[in-house]
């Protein structure tokens, strides 16, 4: 099942989370994706002022992608709950 992100915080947790199961430091995934650690850190709390293009640097790093599909129909408490 792929994950859900809503918000810029939502975001930030996947991010997380798959740059922690990679074993990778924030240090470590700034410089494959040509960031510094500083930025990594601010994307993995959801600071909402990320630029796309960086998001996409960071998902391809991560060898991730981004994907937009119709919005589903859950409840909002449901949508927590994958989080």
């Amino acid at each position: 099942m792929a994950d859900l992100a809503r918000t810029p915080n939502q975001i930030g947790n996947l991010i997380r989370r798959a740059r922690k199961k990679r074993g990778l430091s924030q240090s470590q995934l700034g410089e494959l994706a040509g960031l510094r650690q500083e930025t990594i850190s601010l994307i993995e709390t959801g600071n909402p002022a990320a630029k796309l293009e960086t998001i996409l640097a960071v998902l391809t790093a991560l060898d991730l992608e981004f994907r937009i599909v119709p919005r589903s129909k859950g409840t909002a408490a449901e949508l927590e709950d994958i989080f």
